[in-house]
């Protein structure tokens, strides 16, 4: 197939095995061509104009601004922008964040290749792909009011929230976090205030302890 016929598509993953793991299956996919494959949000929308891509596929942790941030600064920019997300975290507490931010899809790193080139096909034909179970969750969601469908005290934070709290967990301070996000310290303290209120934890020490143990567990849930 000609080139001018492939479907352009660039990868932002900052594992690189996993990157070229990516690239390798959708390159022997007939009709597709990785174009680019970038380890940060940043270099992505420093470099959009040029790439002119049919999709983007985006990891949701990323170094600096997260695959979530970055969904939401490309929709702003494009709404007709086709992104598919990928990540090892759950499906149930992003899935409905990365759609809601304008995502037109979802899958765990942790499914076939045959899943992933579903996905790719779905959203490149003008589809959302999401697992059935996401999207019963969706469907009840609208049709009883999103509080009803929330499993997990987690689900209850914003997606900057839980950005603060992934990265607590990841032993980074306050003013670390800060400078990750580009945000200030004062303003990092006052999503760190309202988690620990959502969460119903005492204290910093309490907010830590909760923010490690949920790392380390989605670390091991996923085999990463």
């Amino acid at each position: 197939m000609s080139n001018n016929f492939k479907k352009k598509i660039v990868i932002v993953d900052d594992h690189p095995i996993m990157r070229k793991g990516l690239a390798m299956t959708l390159d022997a996919e007939p009709g597709f061509e990785v174009i680019a494959q970038l380890d940060r949000a940043e270099e992505l929308i420093q470099k959009l104009d040029q790439y002119n891509a049919d999709l983007i596929l985006v990891d949701v942790s990323l170094p600096g601004m997260s695959g979530l941030e970055l969904v939401k600064h490309l929709v702003a920019q494009d709404e007709d922008v086709k992104i598919l997300v990928i990540s090892r975290h759950d499906e149930s507490l992003y899935a409905e964040r990365v759609i809601r931010a304008g995502a037109k899809g979802y899958v765990m790193k942790l499914e076939a290749g045959e899943v992933l080139l579903k996905a790719v096909k779905k959203v490149l034909h003008g589809g959302i792909y999401v697992s059935e179970e996401v999207s019963e969750r969706l469907l009840m969601g609208m049709a009883r009011g999103q509080k009803d469908v929330m499993e997990s005290p987690i689900e209850l934070l914003s997606d900057r929230e839980l950005e603060v709290f992934e990265l607590t967990g990841k032993g980074n301070s306050t003013r670390e976090i800060a400078e990750k996000l580009h945000l200030s310290v004062k303003t990092v303290e006052s999503y760190r205030a309202r988690i620990k209120t959502k969460l119903n934890l005492e204290n910093a020490t309490e907010l830590m302890v909760h923010a490690v143990k949920w790392v380390e567990n989605e670390h091991s849930d996923s085999g990463v």
